[in-house]
């Protein structure tokens, strides 16, 4: 699917991807959905993510976290609170320790939890995609707080390129899982 340029292909695209997400989840055994990974260091790639996430629900929290920093940024630029789109005191450079700390946060959190939780988040920011037209969200710079680029760039970003991201996780978990001589199972 080629890259959203208006409200609807980003809702399709959000939407397709997050039933794409679940569906593929789902596929899986419970037993599997909760499953710690057991990826071949050798496979994976050199990111930090590789070695953060250690299950699913690891990847169902970073999702659910970032949406929640689509929606917290675009409320408090709405409200005329200029505020950056990582909290202080992360930044581009820096945000993988964010990344970690949403992870430490979720430790506990349960593997359900988490399911509801990304969904509940997916709905809100539909939802919020939802209020712009589509020269709010994919006009460059129609915003001061969006610096130069659009608001529908961050959307893409929180929805349809993150849930491929988790896509192809968890796709190299049930390549694992299915491996055989896996003692993981």
């Amino acid at each position: 699917m080629p890259r959203p340029t208006t409200k609807s292909e980003l809702i399709l695209a959000a939407n397709i991807g997050f039933d794409k997400l679940f569906a593929l989840i789902d596929t899986m055994p419970q037993s599997n959905q909760t499953a710690p990974f057991c990826f071949d260091a050798k496979t994976t790639g050199k990111e930090a993510h590789w070695q953060r996430d250690k299950n699913i629900r690891d990847v169902l929290i970073h999702l659910h976290e970032w949406h929640k920093l689509l929606l917290n940024w675009v409320n408090a630029n709405q409200h005329s609170m200029n505020q950056p789109f990582l909290p202080e005191p992360y930044n581009w450079k820096n945000y993988g320790e964010m990344n970690i700390a949403f992870w430490a946060k979720h430790q506990s959190t349960p593997y359900a939890q988490a399911r509801e939780m990304l969904k509940d988040s997916h709905q809100a920011v539909l939802a919020l995609i939802g209020d712009f037209s589509d020269k709010e969200l994919f006009e460059k710079k129609h915003f001061s707080w969006t610096g130069t680029t659009s608001l529908g760039s961050y959307c893409i970003s929180a929805t349809s390129s993150h849930y491929d991201w988790a896509i192809k996780k968890i796709k190299m978990q049930i390549k694992a899982l299915d491996a055989p001589f896996n003692f993981a199972k």
